[in-house]
């Protein structure tokens, strides 16, 4: 019973980070605060490149390496946003070790725990400035 109280934070951590992350990418550009639409945009991560006209969604699938997004329009400034995918578990878990008679003395230790290789955000926006 003990072991499995101890388990029940990483197993609750493990499911609030499940998200609908389904390997497709909506790319967006915005201006001032409106939507920008016909920006030509290039999809960048280590599995390959995709060249998109906003409002597009780039096949990128699974998470592999850094997502680089690069957009140009005439008129407006070239634009890029850069994102690392985010670890399943963003924070560290702790785990309670010990514990003596009725006190009940314990230690918390901070442990990484990575398990795989993270998402990309379903959906991004760049932000793009007039010239």
């Amino acid at each position: 019973m003990r072991y499995l109280i101890l388990l029940l934070p990483i197993t609750l951590a493990a499911c609030a980070t499940m998200g609908s992350y389904n390997g497709a990418i909506a790319i967006e550009t915005t201006s001032a605060g409106q939507a920008l639409v016909g920006a030509n945009c290039t999809v960048n991560t280590l599995a390959g490149n995709w060249d998109v006209t906003t409002p597009a969604t780039a096949p990128v699938g699974s998470a592999s390496g850094d997502l680089r997004v690069v957009c140009n329009k005439r008129g407006y400034r070239t634009s890029e946003v850069v994102y690392r995918p985010s670890s399943p578990l963003n924070s560290n878990v702790g785990i309670g070790i010990g514990g003596g008679g009725r006190v009940g003395v314990g230690l918390g230790l901070g442990i990484p725990v990575g398990l795989g290789g993270g998402s990309y955000p379903s959906r991004i926006a760049v932000d793009m400035n007039p010239q």
